[in-house]
């Protein structure tokens, strides 16, 4: 079996297509003019739907589960795409970790595996597999940058230790194999496709901060968060990157922002841009209303390597984050006010 093309404008296979990231990616390929298979256990939302029909690309949604090998590997045969991004993960909360720890890994590293080998089979040019930045997990506590090579990697909960195993299982595979394999290290996203889904257990923070503010609640910070944000638009554009580069150095690249600002600022930009908006910092011993991943702020990632070898920049910073994610949100409502409690 063989891809029918692996050039930068040749299909795209995106495992996990329906989760936010994916649809972001899906999205700007499918601006790109780039022919994209989505392959995810879900369906795309039916507003992702109408706005991928009228981008130049063509767009296909496959309804599959990465743990099904035979289904993946049948519907990445029929697409004939040469490049293959896999995102398909479960991003679990302690709940989940609880009550099912093998599912976590079993999508995680078993589906990330069964990526990876149906690319092997339809002799796919490049596979990109997506981690995370929280395989640095306590890291994050006390370096300065969080650095492809000086980091160690000290992951903290399942979700983080499942994508830290998901990196070694496919780079081996990918050294038996042959297979050109890299994987990018997101950053914390948030922005456009954000919504309620099974997969994800917490929302990002600047997501449940818009949440709450188009519902004319107040917001109260647990504290300011200062985090190296990254919008979906550039997460997708660094995905892009890995998968267009002719001969990238490396095996890993931290995908991250580039630049910091704290949830402060955010709302304060927020309020400027929407008058009445009420925020503040939570009072002592107040627990806020904004869920936030850790105790602490953890450090930013590095990414000069991806600049260097991919020639990635990073397109926005929270000013135009902002303006693009809430003309989103004007023409996406049912997105963003969705209950996360009750999401499939």
């Amino acid at each position: 079996m063989t891809a029918s093309t692996g050039s930068a404008d040749g299909p795209v296979f995106v495992a996990g297509g329906s989760g936010f990231v994916g649809l972001a990616l899906c999205e700007a390929l499918l601006e790109a003019g780039v022919a994209v298979t989505s392959y995810d256990l879900a369906p795309p939302p039916a507003e992702a739907a109408a706005v991928f029909g009228t981008l130049p690309g063509a767009f296909e949604a496959v309804c599959g589960d990465v743990r099904d090998s035979e289904a993946l590997l049948q519907a990445m045969t029929r697409s004939g795409a040469g490049r293959v991004a896999s995102l398909a993960a479960l991003t679990a909360g302690p709940e989940r970790e609880r009550a099912t720890p093998r599912a976590i890994f079993e999508v995680n590293v078993g589906g990330a595996l069964a990526v990876a080998e149906a690319g092997a089979a339809c002799g796919a040019a490049r596979v990109v597999h997506v981690s995370s930045g929280s395989v640095y997990g306590a890291s994050g506590r006390t370096a300065d940058v969080l650095d492809e090579d000086a980091t160690p990697l000290a992951p903290e909960g399942l979700y983080g230790i499942s994508k830290q195993a998901a990196e070694a299982a496919v780079l081996r595979f990918a050294a038996l194999r042959g297979l050109d394999v890299r994987v990018g290290r997101l950053g914390t996203c948030f922005g456009r496709w954000e919504r309620a889904t099974g997969a994800r257990d917490t929302p990002s923070a600047p997501f449940q901060i818009l949440a709450q503010a188009l519902k004319g609640e107040e917001i109260v910070l647990p504290r300011p968060h200062p985090r190296d944000w990254l919008y979906a638009r550039d997460a997708a554009a660094a995905i892009r990157a890995l998968l267009d580069a002719p001969a990238p150095a490396r095996r890993i690249y931290n995908l991250g922002a580039g630049h910091v600002w704290p949830l402060t600022a955010l709302c304060e930009r927020l309020r400027d841009l929407r008058p009445g908006l009420r925020w503040r910092l939570a009072e002592a011993g107040e627990p806020g209303t904004v869920a936030l991943y850790a105790p602490y702020d953890r450090a930013p990632m590095t990414i000069g390597r991806l600049r260097a070898d991919t020639g990635f920049t990073p397109g926005f910073d929270l000013d135009a984050a902002l303006t693009d994610w809430l003309a989103f949100a004007d023409a996406n409502p049912a997105l963003v006010s969705a209950s996360w409690e009750s999401a499939p």
